[in-house]
């Protein structure tokens, strides 16, 4: 696996090759960022995936300096999995200067769900990603990106960007990767003290009973939301949102809409950790 830290590096690396395929991470790596490289090798003539810690997506009081880096472990995993190239840039060598020039989403999409309670996040992911893009598919007529859905808003908003600014990049979605009790996996789980990792799973089962409640009862929606928020907060958690909404838009779901194009939805705190999970039905 060759390890390259600058854009002009990894346009040397990637030269001879026609189609990347492409997984971008911020390391602390985990079976379910495995998956995804996995599932991106046979896509194009070339694997790189890349780690980068983008600052521009935390919030000031979010944990952007305690952010778990894990190097030698994620190189290691990298090479098992068939990674060719690893693109790993220092800030100074994605930003060597400050980043005035942002890619600013809809805010329809933008400014809801995660958008609402992480003001400004998805203009930091909007604006690293169109770099790593830039940076991995220039000079290339086509490439393949794969994003978990886990990030079910995240992997809407990268879709429409590459959308409508007509990038030659096809972004295809690795399925949630989930332990044994149903949690996601995650990087920042790792955070969780033992009896916090024993709760943990409550989030996805309360994501799976809203959904399976609302199937029953969609006329009684907004208080099938309420009762699962409940139900929620009386296990010592601290939800932002669990809901429904349509896959297409994530706007709210109505009675009319029928199952096998809705996604509950939930994010909340459990001590010190924000979690998030979804659920299609």
């Amino acid at each position: 696996m060759q390890i390259v830290r600058t854009l002009p590096e990894l346009r040397q690396a990637l030269a001879p090759h026609r189609r990347p395929a492409f997984v971008p991470t911020m390391g602390n790596l985990h079976a379910g960022h495995i998956a995804l490289v996995e599932q991106a090798r046979p896509l194009g003539d070339v694997l790189v995936a890349s780690i980068f810690v983008n600052r521009l997506q935390f919030l000031p009081h979010e944990d952007f300096d305690s952010y778990p880096r894990t190097w030698e472990a994620d190189c290691a995993r990298l090479e098992a999995a068939g990674c060719q190239v690893l693109f790993a840039p220092r800030e100074t060598d994605l930003y060597p200067q400050p980043q005035t020039f942002k890619v600013q989403p809809d805010p329809a999409l933008a400014d809801i769900l995660e958008g609402q309670f992480r003001p400004g996040f998805f203009t930091g992911v909007c604006t690293v990603v169109m770099k790593l893009f830039s940076a991995v598919f220039s000079g290339h007529a086509s490439g393949v990106a794969v994003f978990g859905q886990k990030d079910y808003q995240q992997l809407m908003m990268i879709r429409q960007m590459v959308q409508q600014f007509a990038l030659p990049i096809e972004v295809q979605a690795g399925p949630t990767q989930r332990a044994p009790d149903g949690l996601a996996l995650s990087s920042r789980n790792g955070y969780l003290s033992a009896p916090e990792r024993e709760s943990a799973v409550a989030l996805s089962q309360a994501l799976q009973q809203l959904a399976a409640r609302w199937q029953a009862a969609p006329d009684a929606g907004a208080a099938l939301e309420a009762q699962a928020l409940d139900a929620l907060r009386a296990q010592g958690w601290q939800p932002d949102y669990l809901t429904v909404r349509r896959r297409a838009d994530l706007q709210p779901a109505g009675a009319s809409d029928a199952a096998g194009t809705l996604v509950a939805l939930g994010a909340a705190r459990l001590g010190g950790t924000r979690l998030i999970d979804n659920r299609e039905f």
